[in-house]
């Protein structure tokens, strides 16, 4: 072990002042993130424990992407890079706004250098997270509460961001892609003093996009580094962001057809026989000749796999792009006290605001079962002057959204290193403060299903929008949102704070031995303020209420320990607890007493071997992760009737999730380097035993993923440096859309592989680089929808170009 561990944040400050001896020292020592390479394979972070150590001895499971690569596979956000982390997936109803991943299908931390990045906030807002300014992702699973603040059940996503060098480097680069694609970015870093160093990063995307799904995009990252003193320095950045994503909320949608209605045969096998109108009378009753019509038009996928659109989709010219704008300014302060005391602290103000129009609905009704009534409207066919759609769309809704999120984080990080006996100790003592504030609106449109009536009966609201008639060929509304006399939805404020303060104790036993304890006190209050909304669609809630809030407290924990009997294989098991805001913008009903926050539980037990001179880091991992102390109403409840006796709502609902994942790095000679992971996991909804929803497969989350990423470097025709050649395989299981209240308890997903390749040639200055992704021109659906799939990206190219001085 290193006789000095230092912090995460500390050489997250302090990696430019080192210096590269030459060309050689530079390949074989390169700053991939925060911390030096060992050879071509990091084998050591900070993330778990805030101290630089080995992960041969960490004891939690931690996954590495370092730029390398990143750059090899032409990444430039998150959602791509979902293919390098094992357990790492889309979340399964994410309604195409920002970055919805999870891990081992539980929400997710987003954060830069340990601070704050946005949360993944479902079908509301958040950020798309690009890739421009980051050296490497590192990958924390599982709870990590008190080091990293309010804290998701599945971990955190951590994005080292570039810093200033004292050694000049100035980069230019270009990107040229399909569908009209193109970026264009600069990159400089350089001393201006002995003691003052500089990074400017700026960059502007633009493109049509596979399907129409136009981005854009304009960054500029700027950070000063002031060193005071050798024990001392300083860091301010500021980062803006700007940009403009197409939304596509439905992508290709299931259409909904009951089977257990229709005599339980699939759809591909009914007769207008088994299309049974409902035997009391109640719902759509079809007639006979309209009952073929309907059983024609079914196909042996409805119901179970989405409609295939190709590349048209129902995407309507009235859902406006989100228009995101990031504000970030961050001042970081280390201080080396001693040779054996360090004190960090970070002090961060974000902003994010979005703004956009989405669809919602939109879906095919063609045989559907609701409370139990056979084609109930308005989940029932389309029939209008008896004439039936059996391609229709019903209950379209449009909701345009006006959110506003203002951050404070600080953190504070002091660690002493000690010996007792022949012990090496670190001593970590570290305090937390964060303050959320949202500011939310939404408004929305609908079509005529949507009819609002008052205590006696008459119409207050009926929708304005048109149905779509066929969703092979729409006809969209025409005009404008307001034009369609839209509902103020929602419109509140939402404040939510949090503190704590945590001990954390590894030790360094022997040779063989490391262990680990962490325990921390938190607290997170929340505050809600209703602002009120339309008349028409709430008299209830018309009027503001007051502020109403709500606190809770308790501790968390880390337990570890890793036994390394030989040098290149050890055994490591994590118990780790975490806890997180019941619901960061769910409202607060009344001054209540204090509500219990929902909590995390993780266990793990994990394997790491390492060979080749370490060149290659092999991890497997069992583990069983879960979201604990979630809410759910109990049944017997009756508001004003109900004695003392009968509780409103139950605390033990939980999500749950098992499985084994794997991951390799590897250079195994100067020729060739390899990257593979993969994962079985079975994410289970076990929230509300009142619910038909109750342990099923969570949404979205395949039971399988896998892939590889494989460099040849070639020597050939003579050139003076060898030219990469890289391929890649990503495998990904069927995946649950499973919704009984929409009829389709058996909709899915479908699998699929792809196949991608790469081949770059770099010089001293000069890099050029040719991505082809999915080869062979694979028809699939890159993510799980609300009720259906989101079509991958046709075969494409991108070229690339950078010039570095």
């Amino acid at each position: 072990m290193k006789q000095f561990n230092y912090s995460l944040l500390t050489l997250a400050c302090l990696n430019a002042q080192a210096a590269l001896a030459s060309t050689t020292a530079e390949q074989d020592i390169e700053h991939i993130s925060v911390y030096q390479k060992q050879n071509q394979v990091v084998m050591s972070s900070g993330l778990a424990t805030k101290s630089d150590m080995s992960l041969m001895e960490t004891p939690a499971p931690v996954v590495i992407i370092d730029r390398e690569l990143i750059e090899s596979q032409g990444v430039d956000n998150l959602q791509d890079l979902v293919r390098n982390v094992s357990g790492l997936t889309q979340a399964g109803n994410n309604y195409g706004i920002g970055d919805n991943l999870v891990i081992r299908g539980l929400d997710a931390n987003y954060t830069y250098d340990g601070m704050y990045g946005g949360a993944g906030l479902g079908n509301t807002f958040n950020p798309t997270r690009s890739l421009t300014n980051v050296e490497s992702v590192e990958v924390l699973k599982g709870p990590a509460t008190g080091l990293y603040g309010i804290g998701s059940a599945g971990g955190v996503i951590n994005l080292i961001e570039k810093k200033p060098e004292f050694e000049e480097k100035h980069k230019v680069a270009l990107e040229l892609g399909q569908w009209d694609s193109y970026s264009l970015a600069f990159d400089s870093t350089n001393a201006l003093s002995d003691n003052l160093a500089y990074r400017v990063m700026a960059k502007t995307a633009s493109s049509d996009g596979f399907r129409d799904l136009k981005e854009e995009r304009d960054e500029i990252y700027t950070s000063l580094k002031y060193v005071l003193n050798d024990k001392q320095d300083v860091m301010l950045s500021a980062t803006y962001i700007k940009d403009s994503i197409a939304v596509d909320s439905i992508g290709h949608p299931i259409r909904i057809y009951n089977a257990e209605t229709a005599n339980g045969l699939a759809a591909g096998e009914v007769t207008a026989a088994d299309l049974v109108n409902d035997p009391t009378g109640s719902g759509l009753q079809l007639t006979s000749e309209q009952q073929l019509q309907l059983a024609n038009s079914l196909s042996a996928t409805d119901g179970l796999t989405p409609y295939d659109f190709g590349t048209n989709g129902i995407i309507s010219p009235m859902a406006d792009d989100n228009e995101g704008e990031e504000l970030r300014f961050k001042l970081t302060h280390n201080y080396f006290i001693t040779d054996d005391l360090f004190l960090n602290q970070q002090l961060q103000y974000r902003n994010y605001t979005s703004n956009f129009a989405r669809q919602t609905g939109a879906f095919n009704y063609v045989y559907s079962t609701r409370s139990g009534v056979i084609n109930q409207d308005p989940r029932a066919p389309l029939v209008e002057n008896d004439v039936l759609y059996p391609f229709a769309a019903r209950r379209q809704e449009y909701r345009q959204v006006e959110a506003d999120e203002k951050s404070w984080q600080y953190f504070l990080d002091l660690r002493y290193d000690f010996e007792i006996g022949d012990i090496d100790n670190e001593l970590l003592v570290n305090a937390n403060y964060e303050d959320r504030d949202i500011s939310f609106k939404q408004y929305s449109i609908y079509d005529s299903d949507k009819v609002i009536y008052d205590t006696d009966g008459n119409v207050l609201y009926q929708g304005a929008l048109p149905y779509i008639y066929d969703m092979r060929q729409p006809n969209w509304p025409i005009g404008g949102f307001d034009d369609y006399d839209p509902l103020k939805t929602s419109d509140y404020n939402k404040k939510v704070q949090a503190w704590g303060m945590g001990v954390q104790y590894v030790g360094y036993i022997n040779d063989t031995l490391t262990t680990r304890i962490g325990v921390a006190y938190n607290r997170i209050k929340q505050s809600y303020e209703h602002n009120g909304v339309d008349e028409r669609y709430s008299s209830s809630r018309a009027e503001p209420t007051p502020e109403a809030n709500t606190s809770d407290s308790g501790l968390t924990y880390n337990l570890g320990a890793t036994y390394q009997p030989t040098e290149d294989f050890s055994v490591f098991v994590n118990h780790s607890k975490g806890r997180t805001a019941y619901s960061v913008l769910g409202s607060v009903a009344g001054n209540e007493a204090d509500r219990e926050d929902s909590e995390s539980i993780s266990n793990d037990l994990g394997f790491r071997y390492k060979a080749f001179d370490d060149q290659l880091l092999a991890t497997l991992v069992v583990f069983e992760s879960a979201r604990t102390n979630l809410e759910y109403s109990n049944p017997l409840y009756e508001a004003g009737v109900s004695g003392p006796d009968i509780v409103e709502s139950y605390f033990d609902g939980e999500e749950q999730t098992k499985g084994v994942e794997l991951d390799l790095n590897a250079y195994l000679n100067e020729q060739w380097k390899i990257n593979v992971n993969g994962v079985y996991q079975d994410a289970r909804d076990k929230s509300n035993p009142n619910s038909s929803a109750y342990d099923t497969r969570q949404k979205g989350v395949p039971y399988v993923t896998a892939s590889t990423w494989v460099t040849y470097y070639a020597n050939i025709f003579n050139l003076p440096e060898s030219v990469n050649i890289s391929g890649g395989i990503t495998y990904v299981d069927n995946r649950s859309t499973n919704s009984s209240s929409f009829s389709i308890p058996d909709g899915y997903v479908p699998g699929y592989t792809v196949y991608d390749a790469a081949i770059s040639y770099t010089t001293k200055q000069w890099n050029m680089q040719l991505n082809l992704n999915n080869l062979f021109n694979k028809q699939y659906y890159s993510k799980a929808m609300f009720l259906g799939g989101m079509p991958g990206e046709e075969r494409n190219a991108k070229l690339s170009f950078s010039y570095t001085l």
